[in-house]
This record gives C-alpha cells, structure tokens and sequence, in this order.
C-alpha cells in the first residue's frame, strides 16, 4: 500500500426536485439523464485526473501531486463544466419525451468538492482504491451550509493557490466535518469561472439517435431487472418509495 500526497475532486450532480413524479418512465429516464451527464463529466476531465470510482450521481477523482506542486483547481474546475453544460444542452435541444424525468434536466446542477492530502492507494485487480483520512474529508464537504446551487468548495490550502483575483472571491465559511472537527472552508460559485459559449443547433437525425439510445439503455429498468435512481443522494426521494413505483 502505497501513500501518496495527491488531489481529491468529487463532481456531484443535483437538481432533481422531490416532485418528480415516481412511475417507471420518469425514474428510468432520470437515471439516463444523470448517467449521461456523469459520462460528460468524466470525458471532461483531462489528465492528470483520474476517475477513482462513480458515486450515484457524482465522480469521484484523484491526481497524484509531487510534494512541493501547487495546484490552481480553476482549470480542472472549469474543463469538467464546460464538457457538463454542453452535455445538458444537447440533452435540452435534442429531447423527444415529454416526461419528468427528460424535462427537469434543465434544472440539474454540478457542484465541486476538492481538496489536498496524503492517500493510501491500494491496487485491487484493475482498480485502484483509495482510502485515508484525507479522503474521509473530501466526502464530509458534500454535507455543508454553502448557500448556493452550484459551486466549488475547498480547503484552505487550495484556495491560497487560486489565481489572483479569484483568490480574493473565495468566500469563507467554517464548517464542522462529521467526526473530523471544525475545518475553515472556502467556495466560489460557479458564475465567477470561464464557461464556453453554446450555440448549438437541434438536429433531427442526433434526436432520432438519442431516443434510440436512451430508450435502450432504459430498458433494463422498464422490464424492472434493474431499480433506477439507487445510490443517488441527490434524488430527493425515499428508496421506499422509488421502489413502491416500480411494482406491477
């Protein structure tokens, strides 16, 4: 087992509101949706980020880092978003299915967790997982009092390396972390950083293509061999009653 200082970005989606009505199509569809907002998320982002493992609706990354490197989150930051937002247009111009689960994807959101420490990374076959206190920490983030939608929150030591000028944006909170104490945080929301301009152009024969699609990867679901929406923390909605809408 080896330890390593290395870089822990979590992207998590949210969004979905608790009156997504709970019947097979909404719930296969949502899943469709954030699965392919999750593959927009991963294809946007670049090396030296690799993907440790897939958390429901969020991605959950890791970067090996030399000791003495400084790290400007910015870039990585704004790379995913760009590849997420584009994602969701398409998904918005190229849409055929008029329920819940297709609709309300104008509404989901992307925030960012990060943060800086040393890990233990085990390989396990041909995967490599993860573990340390340090990772404990980057996940405790997901639960905090930030008090906007869509933002990056870090740790001190990341905010002080943040371009100047962002640098001084970075609002400061403290937070208690479950069972790690009081850490000083801070966050920027998400407007403050770059995002390409779209100007994309619905096509008949993409929105032929992308119903074919989901409707084969929802499948599964439809014929309830598999249960939608399980592991999403940001599905504001009871497992009980995410199973009560699948039952004959």
């Amino acid at each position: 087992m080896a330890i390593q200082r290395a870089l822990l970005l979590i992207a998590d989606i949210g969004g979905y509101t608790r009156f997504l009505k709970t019947h097979a199509i909404n719930l296969a569809h949502a899943h469709d949706m954030v699965s392919q907002l999750l593959e927009a998320v991963i294809d946007g982002a670049a090396s030296p980020l690799e993907l440790a493992k897939l958390e429901g609706d969020a991605a959950f990354f890791y970067a090996p880092l030399s000791e003495d490197a400084r790290v400007d989150v910015t870039p990585v930051v704004t790379a995913i978003r760009a590849a997420f937002e584009h994602r969701k247009e398409l998904l918005r111009i190229d849409r055929s299915c008029t329920c819940e689960g297709c609709t309300q994807v104008e509404q989901l959101t992307l925030k960012f967790v990060v943060h800086q420490g040393e890990v233990a990374f085990q390989r396990v076959k041909r995967f490599t997982e993860l573990g340390g206190v340090d990772v404990i920490v980057v996940h405790r983030m997901l639960k905090n009092s930030v008090p906007i939608r869509e933002y990056v929150l870090m740790t001190e030591t990341l905010a002080r390396q943040l371009a100047p000028g962002l640098r001084e944006q970075a609002l400061s909170l403290q937070e208690e972390l479950e069972g790690l104490g009081r850490y000083t945080l801070r966050y920027v929301p998400l407007d403050e950083l770059p995002v390409p301009a779209l100007s994309l152009q619905p096509s008949a024969l993409r929105r032929a293509v992308a119903w074919t699609r989901m409707t084969w990867r929802s499948l599964p679901y439809m014929l309830k061999l598999k249960q939608p929406c399980t592991g999403f923390r940001n599905f504001d909605m009871g497992s009980e009653r995410v199973a009560g809408a699948l039952q004959p």
